[in-house]
């Protein structure tokens, strides 16, 4: 392997790995030393008079925590590891730099001179768009290559002499094997959110990539998280890094609030419903393609502009739909864990987990949504009496101490928290969980309703008939 050497010249390769911590986080890693103070400002930096202008024009005036903190370092060119939560201005933490460091350089054909390495595609693009105008202005040509879309473009690129490359680790590994693009010149290499291309299995593609940049070059690291295969990825390629921690934890965020609704199972897709036709946009995540397609048609056929967002789709469809959630076209974007990570929605002060996420980490990872760059937002879960005591569990290891309220669909309390309302085509919800038979259970396969539940839903159902006929 050709792994970096550290500062005491010996390959980190065979570094011995470290236990983690109780909460799979480990220790600072074994070769950090001091870096450069945070910077004050922008200014201070020296940036480029044109890099300047540009960020002003976006509004993009005073760093913020994670700039501060590894912007000095990283323009120094020193590794740099960052940890921070999705939404804390990581992009511009190893952007600029990177930029500023190759403007000026030319690539040769299928041989770039940056990396920037991404989980999925939605964060590619996010990355690719903000990072754009910038490149523009300092003349660094910028490639995206991802799957689902077409190799061949993505080839010609490439030929073209693309001074970044912004990749999927798959789709990267594809071009390197068909030799459309080689890795030996590469100077500077990002990792962002290193812990979901982990989580993904990725990281055999990632050490292979790794192996292939220049054993001298820097190395950018940022994620949300530093548990196990990530501590190992910090000891093997970054050499004496200089560590920034800025956001211990993505729930620890003080303008976002944590709402556990427990409610009875039947009336679990009624009270979703009436979420979903609140005013305002609202992202909502279920477990399984197939329940997000199914919920997504029913708020349809309710009069909720939605959209479906899941594996599933073609890129060109994921893309289309994200951006008419951007741009207020629909106002529900229904979705899988894809959504949990790699998109940026501005405003978006509102999250529900229609079904609970199964562990701590896709918990911040979906609440990360939303409370981005200093605004404020919610994160709801829904959670019948079934599923409480992983609920709770999962929140403890979150760091979440949410407020728990026990609500149905239709009261006043749940308007309160969400801004729930019946949704415009006046869909009667107390017939509970009828129209949703088999979500989140295997398919074809009817969900069951409990005797406890039953007995509510018919006494519901007896409550209003009587009121019908007090009412003639």
């Amino acid at each position: 392997m050709n792994a970096k050497p550290s500062a005491s010249g010996h390959s980190r390769a065979g570094a011995p790995q470290r236990a983690p911590g109780s909460q799979g986080e480990p220790s600072t890693p074994r070769t950090v030393s001091p870096g450069l103070p945070p910077a004050a400002s922008f200014d201070a930096l020296g940036l480029p008079s044109e890099l300047m202008e540009t960020m002003v024009g976006f509004g993009v005036t005073e760093p913020f925590p994670i700039q501060a903190a590894t912007l000095p370092n990283a323009l120094a060119g020193r590794d740099v590891l960052g940890r921070a939560r999705t939404g804390s201005g990581k992009t511009l933490a190893f952007g600029l730099p990177l930029l500023v460091r190759t403007a000026g350089l030319r690539a040769e054909a299928k041989r770039p001179l940056a990396l920037v390495l991404v989980p999925t595609r939605e964060l590619a693009q996010q990355v690719s768009d903000a990072l754009a105008p910038y490149a523009h202005k300092l003349n660094v040509r910028l490639a995206t290559v991802v799957g689902g879309l077409s190799i061949n473009r993505q080839q010609a690129l490439l030929r073209t002499g693309a001074d970044v490359v912004i990749a999927t680790p798959g789709r990267l590994a594809d071009l390197v094997s068909r030799r459309d693009c080689h890795l030996d010149q590469v100077r500077i290499t990002v990792l962002d959110e290193a812990d979901q291309m982990c989580d993904l299995g990725f990281l055999p593609q990632v050490t292979e990539i790794l192996d292939q940049v220049r054993s001298d070059g820097q190395r950018l690291l940022f994620s949300a998280t530093l548990d196990g295969n990530v501590d190992q990825l910090v000891r093997d390629y970054l050499d004496d890094p200089v560590l920034a921690s800025t956001d211990p934890a993505a729930g620890s965020v003080t303008t976002m609030e944590h709402h556990v609704l427990n409610i009875h199972a039947a009336d679990k897709y009624a009270t979703a419903t009436e979420i979903a036709a609140r005013d305002g946009r609202v992202l909502m995540f279920l477990d399984t393609k197939a329940g997000v397609d199914q919920f997504t048609r029913h708020l349809r056929a309710s009069g909720v502009r939605a959209g479906a967002l899941h594996s599933g789709k073609s890129q060109p469809q994921r893309t289309h739909t994200l951006g008419q959630f951007k741009d207020g076209e629909i106002t529900v974007l229904v979705a899988t864990n894809v959504a949990a990570r790699g998109i940026h929605i501005d405003t978006l002060d509102l999250v529900v987990n229609v079904d609970p996420p199964a562990d701590a980490k896709d918990y911040l990872h979906r609440g990360g949504r939303t409370a981005r760059a200093g605004e404020s937002g919610t994160v709801v879960t829904l959670v019948t009496p079934n599923q409480r005591r992983d609920v709770n569990r999962m929140m403890s290891d979150a760091g979440i101490r949410p407020t728990v309220t026990q609500v149905r669909s239709g009261e006043a309390i749940l308007t309160t928290i969400t801004g729930a309302k019946r949704p415009p085509n006046g869909t009667k919800t107390n017939s509970g969980n009828l129209p949703f038979r088999g979500l989140g259970s295997r398919t074809g396969r009817p969900a069951k309703e409990s005797r406890k539940a039953a007995e509510a839903r018919k006494a519901a159902e007896a409550r209003a008939a009587a009121r019908v006929r007090r009412g003639r």
